[in-house]
């Protein structure tokens, strides 16, 4: 699959302008300013095709790319310290909450979690709810460049152990240096052929 062949289609604000569910799709979900922009960039191989910012809440759509022709990739909202007016945080909420439960095309969650800290509440608590209503995930911890290779160890086996998973169940990534794309390629493009 050449994640490189990639087109913004569109954003979709509310779950009745969903595109029609005719590929595979991947969401990436993540807190405010946890490096989405950056990671998903990378992995398409772009620059700039999703616009990141300094500023938390910049994303306030569903933001459909199209990949190869064969699947979605999918950009949620990033959840956590937005500053945004509390009505617009709780349409986004029901959007993001509709969307995954019900999206029958959705065949994976990127979570994308700060390799620099601990795991923070609401990642905890979207990985439960994952779970609990068993769709599949995958854990992706970013800015690896941040930290030494030991101390990339020690806090990834922190998270594992938060998260109650075996190192093969995530993936180290760095936006900067590209460490940890090609696996983040394989595994994706596995969820994809398995569809």
């Amino acid at each position: 699959m050449d994640f490189s062949r990639v087109e913004f289609i569109k954003g979709v604000y509310s779950l009745k302008e969903l595109p029609e569910p005719i590929w595979p799709e991947i969401a990436f979900a993540g807190r405010s300013n946890v490096g989405k922009s950056s990671l998903i960039n990378r992995l398409v191989r772009r620059r700039n095709l999703v616009k990141t910012s300094s500023r938390p809440g910049k994303t306030q759509a569903l933001n459909y790319f199209s990949v190869d022709e064969r699947m979605y990739l999918v950009d949620l909202p990033g959840y956590g310290f937005a500053r945004v007016p509390k009505q617009m945080r709780s349409s986004w909420e029901h959007l993001i909450t509709g969307y995954l439960e019900r999206r029958e095309t959705l065949v994976c969650v990127v979570v994308i979690i700060d390799l620099r800290h601990e795991l923070k509440s609401q990642d905890r608590e979207l990985v439960d709810w994952l779970r609990h209503h068993q769709k599949p995930f995958l854990p992706v911890y970013t800015k690896a460049d941040k930290l030494s290779k030991n101390k990339q160890m020690k806090n990834a086996a922190a998270l594992d152990a938060a998260l109650t998973i075996t190192p093969d169940k995530r993936v180290l990534f760095s936006a900067r240096t590209g460490q940890g794309r090609e696996d983040l390629e394989s595994r994706l493009a596995n969820y994809v052929e398995n569809w």
